[in-house]
């Protein structure tokens, strides 16, 4: 398997590895360690590049499945052969803003959570926006906005986000783990990977954050719709 240095350290730019099998016909390599988040809860996967010797290839798509983590690289050039040394760079601009919006949907999931005790439906985001579906009977304008200026006071706050890996049965210990109103983390996984915005919220989470919700910055709610009788959905975007 792939070691996910993401997941201990968000802010990792560069990382060499080495490459452990290619597909040919998808133009995929698999590395033995990355940077590369490959997306999953709603953030999508990271961009970027990697290098062998004076090779280049840019990284548009990945994935990870069973085997580890799978890079696929755009062009006609040839690919790095299996036991080849690659150094990876992530597209910093996409990733630093995609770590300040999931850590965004977070204060906002904990401060519904928190004020309201509604779980979350779905969600999905990309660059400096998103969105999230919230088991909320009823929302209003006037309530929308008390939960704006809730969020943003939580991004003044400058909370710490933490990041933990826990053996499962630790992890699931922890009231309120699980913020989805389905539980996604399926029974295989022996290790949960934990995310703390100290004293607001602590969720079981896979993906990219800043260390401080002051990063984040001013968030806004856009929008608000109503998705069926006791499912709302809330609209945020970042300056």
């Amino acid at each position: 398997m792939t070691d996910l240095l993401y997941q201990t350290d968000s802010y990792l730019k560069g990382f060499t590895a080495q490459v452990q099998a290619v597909d040919v016909e998808n133009r995929a390599i698999l590395l033995d360690r990355t940077a590369f988040y490959p997306g999953g809860g709603g953030q999508p996967c990271d961009h970027g590049r990697l290098k062998a010797g004076k090779r280049l290839w840019s990284v548009q798509r990945v994935r990870k499945d069973q085997q580890g983590v799978w890079h696929y690289l755009d062009g006609e050039e040839g690919l790095p052969e299996a036991g080849v040394m690659v150094e990876g760079e992530i597209d910093w601009q996409r990733r630093y803003a995609l770590m300040r919006t999931h850590t965004a949907m977070h204060i906002l999931c904990g401060v519904v959570f928190r004020d309201y005790g509604a779980q979350v439906t779905g969600g999905d985001m990309e660059p400096l926006k998103g969105r999230m579906d919230f088991e909320f009977e009823t929302l209003t304008h006037d309530l929308v906005h008390v939960i704006e200026e809730a969020v943003n006071r939580e991004v003044l706050a400058g909370r710490e986000v933490r990041i933990a890996i826990l053996p499962r049965e630790q992890a699931f210990q922890i009231p309120d783990l699980i913020r989805t109103k389905i539980n996604l983390l399926p029974p295989e996984i022996s290790e949960v990977r934990v995310v703390e915005l100290t004293g607001l919220d602590l969720q079981a989470d896979g993906g990219t954050h800043v260390k401080n919700t002051s990063e984040v910055g001013h968030m806004h709610i856009v929008d608000y719709k109503s998705k069926g009788r006791i499912n709302k959905r809330i609209y945020v975007e970042l300056d």
